[in-house]
């Protein structure tokens, strides 16, 4: 079999069983076109290290948001966005200003560290004290954006050279450090763990499964996808900034509900959630392009989120089903 004709076949297998995951990346395609088609110069092949860059901190948050989705029951990480927020607040303020630290061996680590660290907070509160995870990680919501305001009470600061790289013909290094990691994680028997415990976790302590410590697991991802996120987007605005993070909360949940991960558990990854994230990017170049007003941005968010969660319910899938067999 050549080449050509087994890539029908990947693609079928990529997106099999996927309807939403599908519409996704049609979605994709025609916003691409049409940015290409209003913006020639902006999606040239020269300039997808800038464009990837600009879409690089929503694509890793998007992530960040999809691996507690995985974990099922009402698992969430709504803190996300303040977390990026304060670490990139942290690296600016803390490490760049006030230490005059300047070296990626000491800040690449440090962000990951600080990701890590809130992830192993929200999963010891949800997964080990059983708070509901909306609850608290809506606490550490609110004390990482009041930490951000304290620390960095306005924007401030500039970056180095290597990091402002990260937005530009650097960009590709942490969304591809993200993708191996979930591709190492794909490999490892946690993978299926965690897709059974979103899948159904009564059905997977039954068998045996450690349900919280799977869950637990699942923050510190989210954590350290979260870190990796806070790096990109430093690198995009050059400084440290305390409002600009909690927004991606919002817009990384109506992303992976586009991109066709099931915010009850156990369905979705990183093709759904990069695929959702893009496709929010793409939407909001093509908006910016007809100079809409970030009040209608807002709104836009909120529309795609309830249709994609529409798109997403069991019971309209199952109601359409039932009029194609009436039909």
């Amino acid at each position: 079999m050549n080449a050509a004709s087994s890539r029908p076949g990947m693609l079928a297998r990529l997106f099999a069983g996927r309807e939403d995951t599908r519409l996704a990346a049609l979605l994709f395609v025609v916003l691409l076109v049409l940015n290409i088609a209003l913006n020639p110069a902006r999606f040239a092949p020269h300039n997808w290290g800038s464009v990837l860059g600009l879409a690089a901190p929503l694509l890793l948050a998007a992530l960040a948001v999809t691996v507690p989705f995985l974990a099922g029951r009402g698992s969430i990480d709504v803190s996300v966005g303040p977390l990026i927020g304060l670490v990139n607040v942290l690296i600016v303020k803390g490490l760049i200003l006030g230490a005059g630290i300047q070296s990626p061996l000491l800040i690449v680590p440090a962000a990951l560290i600080l990701g890590l660290a809130s992830g192993a907070l929200n999963g010891f509160l949800t997964s080990v004290l059983r708070i509901q995870p909306i609850v608290a990680t809506l606490g550490t919501y609110l004390i990482y954006s009041g930490l951000a305001l304290t620390i960095l009470p306005s924007p401030a600061g500039s970056v180095p050279d290597w990091l402002r790289a990260l937005a530009g013909p650097w960009s590709v290094l942490p969304v591809g450090a993200a993708v191996l990691l979930w591709l190492a994680v794909r490999r490892l028997p946690y993978y299926d763990l965690l897709m059974a415990t979103g899948s159904d976790d009564r059905a997977a302590y039954t068998a045996g499964v450690g349900v919280p410590r799977v869950r637990f697991t699942a923050y510190l991802l989210a954590g350290l996808f979260a870190g990796l996120a806070a790096l990109s987007l430093t690198a995009l605005i050059g400084s440290g900034d305390p409002n600009i993070g909690p927004g991606y909360t919002l817009i990384a949940i109506a992303a992976v509900a586009l991109g066709g991960v099931s915010l009850a558990g156990g369905i979705g990854g990183l093709t759904a959630a990069f695929l959702g994230a893009a496709d929010i990017f793409l939407l909001q170049s093509v908006l910016t392009a007809f100079n809409v007003s970030t009040f209608v941005l807002q709104m836009t968010y909120g529309i795609v989120l309830v249709l994609a969660v529409c798109l997403n319910s069991e019971k309209l899938k199952a109601l359409i089903g039932r009029r194609r067999i009436a039909a």
